[in-house]
């Protein structure tokens, strides 16, 4: 092989590093900036199924939860929601859905769950901590 030969291949060896090595760090600069992502708020209805489910896992029996606002995914945010039965559904307990933790790598946002021990309107105690819900914002 003559040297205009090896030339011509070194460039197109180069060349062909050169179009592998850009998706390459182009996926490492997308990981990293992805790493500190703002988690969006979680949907009402996220919120309230979540709750659903941990309760239902907890006792067996799916309430009717609805939340009117959107959770914000901060340590210590918190909304109230309504939970009752299908059985009673005039009966309204305040559920409180608390943020407890917030993954910015993969969206996920931890919340504790804690039910009224009376239902709305009521003199009674305060709330008891029950479940954790999960959701993704």
């Amino acid at each position: 092989m003559n040297r205009a030969q090896e030339r011509s291949r070194a460039r197109r060896a180069a060349r062909t590093t050169s179009v592998w090595a850009f998706p390459v760090l182009g996926a490492l600069v997308l990981a990293a900036c992805s790493g500190g992502r703002t988690v969006e708020p979680l949907a009402p209805e996220v919120v309230a199924e979540q709750i659903a489910d941990a309760l239902q896992e907890e006792v067996g029996v799916r309430p009717v939860v609805a939340c009117a606002e959107e959770l914000e995914a901060e340590v210590g945010a918190e909304i109230v929601c309504d939970l009752s039965t299908e059985a009673d559904p005039e009966t309204i307990y305040p559920v409180t859905a608390t943020v407890t933790a917030v993954d910015t790598d993969t969206g996920q946002v931890d919340f504790d769950v804690a039910v009224a021990d009376a239902p709305e309107g009521s003199e009674g105690p305060t709330t008891s901590t029950e479940p954790t819900g999960t959701g993704t914002g």
